[in-house]
Protein backbone atom coordinates (compact mmCIF):
# COMPACT_ATOMS: atom_id res chain seq x y z
CA UNK A 1 0.00 0.00 0.00
CA UNK A 2 2.47 2.32 0.99
CA UNK A 3 4.49 2.06 -2.59
CA UNK A 4 1.58 3.40 -4.41
CA UNK A 5 1.47 6.38 -2.40
CA UNK A 6 4.56 9.14 -2.59
CA UNK A 7 6.36 9.92 0.21
CA UNK A 8 7.41 13.04 -1.04
CA UNK A 9 4.28 14.97 -1.43
CA UNK A 10 2.65 13.38 1.80
CA UNK A 11 6.17 15.39 3.54
CA UNK A 12 5.47 18.30 1.26
CA UNK A 13 1.81 18.01 2.64
CA UNK A 14 2.20 17.40 6.25
CA UNK A 15 5.45 19.84 6.66
CA UNK A 16 3.74 22.76 4.50
CA UNK A 17 0.52 23.07 6.56
CA UNK A 18 3.15 22.41 9.86
CA UNK A 19 5.01 24.81 8.69
CA UNK A 20 2.23 27.73 7.95
CA UNK A 21 0.71 26.80 11.25
CA UNK A 22 3.93 27.79 13.12
CA UNK A 23 4.50 30.96 11.16
CA UNK A 24 0.89 31.66 11.73
CA UNK A 25 1.19 30.77 15.32
CA UNK A 26 4.41 33.13 15.92
CA UNK A 27 2.22 36.07 13.95
CA UNK A 28 -0.82 35.39 16.74
CA UNK A 29 1.73 35.52 20.03
CA UNK A 30 1.51 31.73 20.80
CA UNK A 31 4.75 29.93 21.61
CA UNK A 32 4.01 26.48 21.91
CA UNK A 33 2.24 26.17 18.70
CA UNK A 34 4.86 27.85 17.32
CA UNK A 35 7.95 25.66 18.02
CA UNK A 36 6.09 22.69 17.85
CA UNK A 37 4.70 24.12 13.81
CA UNK A 38 8.18 25.29 13.18
CA UNK A 39 10.60 22.61 14.96
CA UNK A 40 8.65 19.67 13.14
CA UNK A 41 7.05 21.31 10.38
CA UNK A 42 9.96 22.13 8.57
CA UNK A 43 12.21 19.12 8.47
CA UNK A 44 9.31 17.45 7.26
CA UNK A 45 8.73 19.69 4.37
CA UNK A 46 12.51 19.42 3.75
CA UNK A 47 12.20 15.96 4.36
CA UNK A 48 9.64 15.94 1.26
CA UNK A 49 11.20 17.77 -0.90
CA UNK A 50 14.44 15.63 -0.56
CA UNK A 51 12.14 12.49 -1.19
CA UNK A 52 10.51 14.59 -4.44
CA UNK A 53 13.71 15.30 -5.83
CA UNK A 54 14.68 10.98 -5.58
CA UNK A 55 11.73 10.17 -6.44
CA UNK A 56 10.70 7.36 -9.54
CA UNK A 57 7.43 6.98 -9.71
CA UNK A 58 5.73 3.62 -10.92
CA UNK A 59 5.62 2.66 -13.97
CA UNK A 60 2.01 2.11 -15.52
CA UNK A 61 0.25 -0.65 -17.42
CA UNK A 62 -0.19 -0.77 -20.88
CA UNK A 63 -3.18 -2.91 -21.10
CA UNK A 64 -5.53 -3.50 -18.14
CA UNK A 65 -5.22 -6.58 -16.37
CA UNK A 66 -7.88 -9.53 -16.96
CA UNK A 67 -9.65 -11.60 -14.29
CA UNK A 68 -8.25 -14.31 -16.18
CA UNK A 69 -4.76 -12.71 -16.24
CA UNK A 70 -4.68 -12.21 -12.69
CA UNK A 71 -5.82 -15.95 -11.94
CA UNK A 72 -2.74 -17.25 -14.12
CA UNK A 73 -0.51 -14.82 -12.16
CA UNK A 74 -1.86 -16.21 -8.74
CA UNK A 75 -0.88 -19.96 -10.28
CA UNK A 76 2.25 -19.30 -12.40
CA UNK A 77 3.85 -16.26 -11.55
CA UNK A 78 7.89 -17.23 -10.02
CA UNK A 79 9.05 -15.36 -7.34
CA UNK A 80 11.57 -13.29 -10.10
CA UNK A 81 7.93 -12.42 -11.26
CA UNK A 82 6.13 -10.82 -8.54
CA UNK A 83 9.40 -9.07 -7.18
CA UNK A 84 9.83 -7.04 -10.03
CA UNK A 85 6.42 -6.26 -11.13
CA UNK A 86 5.79 -4.69 -7.04
CA UNK A 87 9.08 -3.60 -7.41
CA UNK A 88 8.17 -1.54 -10.85
CA UNK A 89 4.62 -0.34 -9.79
CA UNK A 90 5.91 1.29 -7.19
CA UNK A 91 7.58 4.62 -6.10
CA UNK A 92 11.00 4.19 -5.56
CA UNK A 93 13.88 6.50 -3.81
CA UNK A 94 17.49 6.91 -4.31
CA UNK A 95 17.49 4.81 -7.77
CA UNK A 96 18.36 6.70 -11.40
CA UNK A 97 15.70 4.17 -12.63
CA UNK A 98 13.50 1.08 -12.35
CA UNK A 99 15.57 -2.10 -12.33
CA UNK A 100 18.75 0.14 -13.30
CA UNK A 101 20.65 -2.39 -11.14
CA UNK A 102 19.32 -5.67 -13.03
CA UNK A 103 20.14 -3.59 -16.53
CA UNK A 104 23.50 -2.82 -15.50
CA UNK A 105 24.35 -6.67 -14.35
CA UNK A 106 23.20 -7.51 -18.00
CA UNK A 107 25.65 -5.32 -19.63
CA UNK A 108 22.89 -2.69 -21.06
CA UNK A 109 24.18 -0.05 -18.88
CA UNK A 110 27.39 1.47 -19.49
CA UNK A 111 26.33 5.02 -18.99
CA UNK A 112 23.04 6.24 -17.93
CA UNK A 113 22.39 8.51 -21.05
CA UNK A 114 22.86 4.67 -22.82
CA UNK A 115 20.67 3.12 -20.26
CA UNK A 116 17.35 1.58 -22.04
CA UNK A 117 14.48 3.27 -19.80
CA UNK A 118 11.18 0.94 -18.49
CA UNK A 119 7.98 2.85 -19.50
CA UNK A 120 5.26 0.16 -19.32
CA UNK A 121 4.67 -3.29 -18.49
CA UNK A 122 1.94 -5.76 -19.10
CA UNK A 123 0.55 -9.11 -18.25
CA UNK A 124 -0.43 -11.86 -20.67
CA UNK A 125 -0.64 -15.44 -21.39
CA UNK A 126 2.36 -17.35 -23.53
CA UNK A 127 0.70 -20.26 -24.74
CA UNK A 128 -0.72 -20.70 -21.67
CA UNK A 129 2.16 -19.94 -19.60
CA UNK A 130 2.07 -16.79 -17.42
CA UNK A 131 4.36 -13.69 -18.78
CA UNK A 132 5.13 -10.63 -17.81
CA UNK A 133 6.33 -8.23 -20.59
CA UNK A 134 8.65 -4.99 -20.26
CA UNK A 135 8.70 -2.42 -22.67
CA UNK A 136 11.78 -0.47 -22.95
CA UNK A 137 13.11 2.40 -24.70
CA UNK A 138 15.95 1.69 -26.16
CA UNK A 139 17.52 3.77 -28.84
CA UNK A 140 20.89 2.92 -27.92
CA UNK A 141 20.81 -1.00 -28.05
CA UNK A 142 19.78 -2.77 -30.78
CA UNK A 143 17.13 -6.22 -30.97
CA UNK A 144 20.30 -8.22 -31.72
CA UNK A 145 22.45 -6.73 -29.03
CA UNK A 146 19.48 -7.92 -26.55
CA UNK A 147 19.53 -10.91 -28.64
CA UNK A 148 22.81 -11.72 -28.00
CA UNK A 149 22.13 -11.18 -23.87
CA UNK A 150 19.12 -13.61 -23.94
CA UNK A 151 20.66 -16.53 -22.18
CA UNK A 152 22.15 -14.34 -19.96
CA UNK A 153 18.56 -12.60 -19.54
CA UNK A 154 17.38 -15.94 -18.42
CA UNK A 155 19.61 -16.91 -16.20
CA UNK A 156 19.71 -13.74 -14.30
CA UNK A 157 15.91 -13.42 -13.60
CA UNK A 158 15.73 -16.94 -12.55
CA UNK A 159 14.67 -20.38 -12.70
CA UNK A 160 11.85 -21.57 -14.41
CA UNK A 161 12.13 -18.24 -16.60
CA UNK A 162 12.37 -18.29 -20.86
CA UNK A 163 13.19 -14.79 -22.08
CA UNK A 164 11.21 -13.33 -25.39
CA UNK A 165 12.55 -10.26 -26.78
CA UNK A 166 10.85 -8.35 -29.75
CA UNK A 167 11.08 -4.97 -31.49
CA UNK A 168 7.61 -4.24 -32.28
CA UNK A 169 8.95 -0.62 -33.63
CA UNK A 170 12.16 1.45 -33.85
CA UNK A 171 13.63 2.18 -30.28
CA UNK A 172 11.43 -0.28 -28.88
CA UNK A 173 11.95 -3.50 -26.96
CA UNK A 174 10.33 -5.58 -25.57
CA UNK A 175 11.37 -8.46 -23.11
CA UNK A 176 8.70 -11.01 -22.12
CA UNK A 177 9.99 -13.26 -19.29
CA UNK A 178 7.65 -16.05 -19.69
CA UNK A 179 7.12 -18.65 -16.71
CA UNK A 180 8.40 -22.13 -18.52
CA UNK A 181 6.40 -25.25 -17.81
CA UNK A 182 7.11 -27.48 -15.04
Amino acid sequence: MFGKISLGSVGLVVGGILSVIGFAAYGFGNATLNLAGMFYGIPILLGGLALKAAEIKPTPYSADVSDDIEALREAQATDTQHQIRKDVTRYRYGQDCHLDDSLERLGLSPTDEERPQLHHLREESHEGQYALVLEFYSPLFSLEEWEKRQAKIERFFGPDIKAAIAQPEENEIELALIKTAA
